[in-house]
Order: C-alpha cells, then sequence, then structure tokens
C-alpha cells in the first residue's frame, strides 16, 4: 500500500501510539509522519505509507497551522498545562487591544528557543530526558516565521487563538513568549493542529472511524499521484519511464527544478531534481523496475 493518510490523533496518546495502531489496521509496516503532536494536542497527523515514505523529505518546509489556548497568568516546566508551574499564579486582568498588539509583534521572522522538555537533542540525547532529569537544558535559538497569529476570543485568563507557522516552529514556546511578553507568564493549554501544508482537518479522520473504513473495504488512503500537487508532471514514454526506475537521468523539458514523472498509466513512478540543464535526476523512485515493463509498440496499449 502506498500513498498518504490524513488521521485526527486524538488527546491522551502519542504520534507514535497512534502510529502503530495504524500499521496494526492495514497491516503495512512502512508508515512515517510528517511531524508529531504532543500527547496533550490533538488534530491532523500525516501518515505516508510504503514506498511513498520516500516523499517525506519534500515536506520539511510545509507551514502548519493550529488552534489552541493560552492560559496567562502562570508559567510552567513545560509550557503546557503538563508541567510544574514556575512561576507564581495570578488572575491577570487581559486587554483585548494590548492583546492584538502583542499579537502584531510576533508576526514575522523572530528567533524562537525550543522548550527543554523537547525531542531536540543534546549531545545525542533528547532534552526532555536530561530535564526529566532535573538537569539544565539550553537548546540553541533557531529562526521559525509566524505568518498569522489571529486572537479568537479572551476568556478571563485564557486566550483562544488560530496561527499558521513556518516548520519547526513550537506552539508551547509561543505560548511562554507571549507570557513573558505580557509579563505575567503564561502556557498552554489546549492544541489542535488543523492542517500541514495541503493536508487539512476535513480530511482527516480518527482511528475508531479508519477502523470502520478498513473492515468496509474504503480505507482513505490519498494515492501518490495526489501527492506534492505544487510540482509539475510530466509523462515519460516508456524507454525514459525505465531509465527512471533504474535511477538514470532523463532530459525532459520542465520549467522548474524539481518535477513528479509519471509513466504512460499515469502512475507516479519518481520525483527527479534538476542537474543540470534539461537534465533531470530521479531523487525518489517510488517503483522498482520489476513493476514496471516497457509496452510492446504493437500491442496497441
Amino acid at each position: 500500500m502506498q500513498g498518504a493518510l490524513v488521521l485526527d490523533k486524538q488527546k491522551g496518546i502519542t504520534s507514535h501510539d497512534a502510529v502503530v495502531a495504524v500499521r496494526r489496521l492495514l497491516s503495512e509496516p512502512r508508515i512515517g509522519h510528517l511531524g508529531t503532536l504532543d500527547p496533550f494536542a490533538s488534530g491532523v497527523l500525516v501518515l505516508l505509507l510504503g514506498r511513498a515514505t520516500r516523499l517525506a523529505r519534500f515536506y520539511q518546509h510545509r507551514d502548519k497551522s493550529y488552534s489552541g489556548t493560552i492560559r496567562f497568568g502562570l508559567s510552567t516546566s513545560t509550557y503546557d498545562l503538563e508541567g510544574e508551574a514556575t512561576s507564581p499564579d495570578c488572575s491577570p486582568v487581559l486587554s483585548e487591544p494590548e492583546l492584538r498588539t502583542v499579537f502584531r509583534e510576533f508576526l514575522g521572522k523572530r528567533l524562537q528557543e525550543p522548550p527543554a522538555y523537547s525531542a531536540k537533542k543534546v549531545a545525542g540525547v533528547p532534552a526532555y530526558r536530561l530535564a526529566r532529569k532535573g538537569r539544565a537544558v539550553s537548546l540553541e535559538a533557531t529562526t521559525v516565521v509566524i505568518h498569522e497569529l489571529e486572537l479568537v476570543a479572551v476568556e478571563g485568563p485564557c486566550v483562544r487563538f488560530r496561527t499558521r507557522v513556518s516548520a519547526g516552529t513550537y506552539i508551547r514556546s509561543l505560548a511562554h513568549e507571549l507570557g513573558q511578553r505580557l509579563r505575567v507568564g503564561g502556557h498552554l493549554t489546549e492544541l489542535r493542529r488543523t492542517a500541514v501544508g495541503e493536508f487539512e482537518e476535513a480530511s482527516a479522520m480518527s482511528l475508531a472511524s479508519l477502523a470502520d473504513a478498513i473492515r468496509e473495504g474504503t480505507p482513505p488512503v490519498i494515492p501518490p499521484e495526489r501527492l506534492l500537487p505544487d510540482l509539475p508532471k510530466v509523462a515519460l514514454p516508456g524507454e525514459q519511464a525505465a531509465q527512471t526506475l533504474h535511477g538514470r537521468d532523463v532530459s525532459i523539458p520542465c520549467d522548474g527544478d524539481r518535477v513528479k514523472l509519471f509513466d504512460q498509466e499515469g502512475r507516479l513512478i519518481a520525483v527527479a531534481e534538476r542537474a543540470g540543464g534539461s537534465l533531470f535526476h530521479p531523487s525518489v523512485v517510488l517503483r522498482g523496475p520489476d513493476q514496471f515493463a516497457v509496452a510492446d509498440p504493437d500491442s496497441g496499449s
């Protein structure tokens, strides 16, 4: 089985738990994801299946969208509701105009320090393991982009928001930084991912619904041909398609630096990148040579 599956991860389970469950349901050992969600978070968890896992590299820089709630007046060690308090608990009176002004200040490129309780590695060890042992953890700040940050509602010390951010942005860190900026502290109490690139929550399916669909023989797997819709498509004649499946460069007319290559039957066989001039190298091949045969020119196919 090849393609993508958009899962609506429920609260209370890890992304790894979700992947293991889908592996069992589909009897497909080769499943990867396009970015984890914390256990307390829910929403879009994109899974790639079979040889389509090789396409993950092309999704590394896709924006992600979220909705959530920040509780101002209290900071925590994990920057979310699962951590220990690191500041006195207060009930600040929040000004909506001030919040909107501060939200605008956070738009655009900025340096962000990942949470100490994260999977970022320090000397090969995940930072959260060191933090749990009481070790001081200092992670290098990285450049992120906050494309959108919208105030949805103010409910006492809690603020509901929506945001669209670059890959690698920690929404927990964003909540913590907003609390620091307002000088009252803050932590994330609720988070839902609503989109990863072109994958949106409207097409996401819960584990229970997925199990039902599999029993009915209709698993909602997005075929490889529909993935990476922003890339140009080129259909190759039989001989060139065969060359591509063996990893050989092909000469094709294309303006972009990356292209999806199809065979004459309309199957996605590779993603190629410009090697120079009109020459493209198949950097990811989705079918083996044994899955392809050049059609007999006299067969009419």
